[in-house]
């Protein structure tokens, strides 16, 4: 499985612009976070797994393959809904899924060209087709493409991280915006170790 690739240049950068930040890098180390190149798996999967646990998303994942084989464009979009859905989701969701293949293969979104826009570009896009919003098209951004300056707002994992990080309890959008510019050009780093502050002494 490939991982999200960073390394010293991000993080000194990091460690030079925030010291608490510095501080928690060292502490916890190198983290290793799996990403899914291929665009469109990447797309499906995460509608897949919206508002369900992990386990839950690996089963009706593998149900998927089972049914339709490798996850592809034409795979998906030759497949009906009532197809989708058995895997083991909402008729809702299997239809979702079933527009991103049919949208794919009708030429009205062409994921190939997404590597060449602006990070603004691609959530606009992603987001405008059904069951996919801003935070799934931030998630694909770092987790897909390997974008390296996203930090979502809309990620409560993040903000509770920022909070834990700097000692506040409460984070209103004007001081999320000034770490953010703190962290440019590498917010994607600092939302992995943000993450992992958050999920501590869970």
């Amino acid at each position: 499985m490939a991982i999200f690739r960073y390394g010293r240049t991000e993080i000194d950068h990091l460690k030079k612009r925030d010291s608490k930040l510095g501080a928690a890098i060292d502490e916890i180390g190198m983290i290793e976070r799996d990403v899914t190149p291929d665009l469109f798996v990447a797309l499906v999967a995460s509608v897949a797994s919206q508002q369900i646990s992990a386990k839950a998303a690996e089963t009706v994942w593998r149900r998927i393959e089972e049914r339709l084989g490798t996850i592809t464009p034409s795979s998906i979009a030759g497949a009906t809904p009532e197809e989708i859905q058995q895997c083991g989701m909402s008729m809702r969701k299997a239809g979702y899924i079933k527009g991103i293949g049919d949208a794919v293969t009708n030429g009205s979104l062409d994921l190939a060209v997404l590597c060449q826009l602006s990070d603004d570009e691609v959530i606009a896009r992603l987001s405008a087709l059904n069951g996919v919003g801003i935070w799934t098209a931030e998630m694909l951004l770092i987790f897909s493409l390997e974008r390296m300056n996203v930090l979502s707002w809309g990620d409560l994992a993040i903000r509770r991280g920022m909070m834990r990080l700097y000692g506040r309890d409460t984070l209103d959008r004007a001081a999320f915006e000034r770490y953010r510019k703190r962290y440019d050009p590498y917010g994607s780093v600092a939302s992995l170790y943000l993450w992992e502050i958050s999920h501590r002494d869970e």
